[in-house]
């Protein structure tokens, strides 16, 4: 714990009220996050209350903190300017500080007789040309598998002329995805006229392309060739029909940037995906390391970024609101001398060039963090289709298995970052219902789950970030009263079964959330119901057991129901306790000599 805590609080309550910035500095001094205020007051001195309740980095810094300075400007505008000024003058530990992915990247048209189109790291071939150099190899990648598709151009090993009709065309051929080359029937004119076509299509975009192919086709209708001419139709319609699909070409002319973020294991990457006059340019990926606030965290990123630029798009697209959007507009507009629009598309193209950035910054946060997009992708969705404040890193499930009065237990199992995470599983048996009652009996468990947190049992700490009941909103709806009487703060909610016993919606207390239509939170949610059914009803099952030698020891004299749980606990097995001597299970029992010896031949005649 800081020892400081009691002098920041007291400095910071004497704050003014006023914008500013202001300098976290560690005991040496350096100062190790700088950040802005409309309040200095009230914003420096919230990080000194309610610590617990901070995330990862958050506390970490806090708990780093020495001392603050702060200067006071006239507005929130000049506060910014101020903020980013000083961040990139002193770098500290806890801003973001922006690192890329960042390499050449070239397209290759190689020197041979059937050139061929591909990618390349470096120019070290003679005979080849080059297209670049690009900074992205992502869109690099796009534009090569894009024009080698539309222009059907081959993309195996084969070396043309010397395999002519070696071997049967591929399935690229019959699929129309390749000219056949192999085939020995494409004249060398006619191939590099294609590769011609596709290297134009590259360089100038679909709209020149198609104009000159339109072009090209009425000249060939015109001296009737007219199998060329058809040959330069397809091939137009193929272009125009890959503009409805592709994200390389944009319908709008003006440049802008979509920005997206990914969250997983509270770490976070970002990727910038870039349209100058309708084209997709370059795409950079940082890896952010810890989040803060997500809109915080997109704020920072967006000034860190753009104080780096010489010029600046007059649009940018987010995947998620921020607070402070009209201060950044402001702030860009004043930096580059012309407006800047800050949005999030809700439909359109826009919206799919967004989730295309997304994508991207999930892909590449996987590799960091070490799961898969789709992981990380289901987990966020999850937190926006619940509404939650934030991705939910560990989830627990419960699940009620009886077979009849006599055998009544609970699983709780633990997903962590979307994959179980086994040592956190639970067992209960209900101890205090009577009768059949699924309510009472998650109430029970909840209540003794959350009354062993609150008594400081490290093995039930930390709480989870999300809830999720096997059941529909009668579940929620008892189990939130256990909450609400605990005083205990954790989203809640039930996963809903159909008639086929598989994951239909999620309940709360208001109604359902139908979640088929996203695949995968519709995997997690099926995966983490399939699993937490399967560890009660093993559970129940291996009780069922148990409470059958129970009764079936209790039919020897001097042995009751504690002598007999007792037997089990220490021999687990009923081949464990048939090889046991006399000796061992009186020891283990507690009884004499002549009742371990009966014990000891019911044992070996019954079991």
């Amino acid at each position: 714990m800081n020892e400081r805590l009691d002098y920041l609080r007291e400095k910071a309550n004497k704050l003014p009220l006023t914008p500013g910035v202001y300098q976290m500095k560690d005991s040496c001094g350096k100062i190790i996050y700088i950040g802005k205020a409309k309040a200095l007051k009230n914003r420096v001195a919230s990080y000194f209350r309610a610590i617990e309740s901070h995330n990862a980095k958050t506390y970490r810094l806090v708990m780093n903190i020495h001392d603050f300075d702060f200067i006071v400007t006239p507005t929130e505008l000049d506060a910014l300017v101020l903020e980013a000024s000083l961040i990139k003058l002193h770098s500290p530990k806890y801003n973001i500080l922006l690192k890329d992915d960042k390499g050449y990247n070239y397209i290759k048209i190689s020197g041979d007789d059937y050139p061929r189109i591909t990618y390349a790291l470096q120019t070290d071939d003679k005979k080849a040309e080059y297209i670049g150099p690009y900074t992205s190899g992502y869109t690099v990648k796009l534009a090569v598998e894009e024009a080698n598709k539309l222009f059907m151009l081959p993309t195996c090993n084969r070396k043309f002329p010397r395999d002519f009709k070696k071997e049967r065309p591929c399935l690229n051929f019959h699929i129309g995805r390749c000219m056949g080359v192999c085939s020995g029937r494409i004249s060398r004119d006619e191939y590099r006229k294609s590769v011609d076509q596709a290297i134009s299509y590259i360089r100038n975009g679909s709209k020149q392309s198609i104009e000159r192919l339109t072009k090209e086709m009425e000249d060939y209708s015109e001296k009737l060739e007219f199998e060329k001419a058809a040959k330069l139709r397809d091939r137009i319609a193929a272009i125009q029909k890959a503009e409805l699909t592709q994200h390389i070409y944009s319908s709008k002319t003006t440049d802008y940037d979509i920005i997206a973020a990914a969250v997983n294991m509270d770490k976070c990457s970002v990727a910038v995906i870039k349209y100058r006059g309708g084209r997709l340019i370059d795409k950079e990926n940082f890896f952010i390391g810890e989040e803060n606030d997500s809109s915080q965290t997109r704020e920072e990123f967006l000034v860190e970024y753009y104080s780096t630029k010489t010029e600046m798009p007059k649009e940018l697209y987010l995947d998620s609101e921020i607070e402070n959007k009209e201060l950044l507009e402001n702030y860009f507009a004043g930096r580059y001398n012309h407006k800047v629009t800050i949005n999030v598309p809700k439909r359109g193209e826009g919206l799919t060039q967004t989730v295309l950035a997304k994508s991207n910054a999930e892909e590449y946060l996987s590799l960091r963090v070490g799961r898969t997009a789709k992981e990380i992708s289901a987990l966020e969705d999850l937190k926006n289709i619940l509404g939650l404040p934030k991705t939910p890193e560990t989830i627990e499930s419960y699940d009620i298995s009886n077979m009849g009065e006599e055998t009544r237990v609970a699983g709780m199992i633990v997903f962590k970052n979307g994959r179980p995470f086994k040592q956190g599983y639970r067992k209960f048996n209900i101890k205090y219902v009577e009768g059949i009652d699924d309510y009472a009996c998650m109430q029970e468990v909840i209540e003794r789950r959350m009354q062993r947190y609150l008594d400081g049992d490290e093995s039930f700490s930390p709480l989870p970030d999300l809830i999720l009941l096997d059941g529909g909103k009668g579940h929620v709806a008892a189990v939130k009263q256990v909450l609400d009487r605990t005083g205990i703060a954790v989203s809640l909610y039930g996963l809903v079964k159909d008639e086929k016993h598989r994951t239909r919606a999620i309940a709360m207390e208001g109604g359902e959330i139908q979640v088929n239509a996203n695949k995968n939170v519709f995997s997690l949610l099926t995966r983490i119901q399939d699993e937490v059914h399967r560890f009660s009803i093993n559970y129940q099952r291996t009780s069922h057991k148990k409470k059958q030698y129970e009764l079936e020891l209790t039919r020897v004299h001097g042995i009751g129901e504690a002598k007999a749980m007792a037997l089990l606990k220490e021999f687990k097995t009923k081949k464990a306790m048939k090889e046991a001597s006399a000796e061992e299970l009186a020891k283990a029992a507690g009884v004499s000599k002549k009742v371990a010896e009966e014990l000891y031949l019911f044992i070996q005649e019954t079991f």
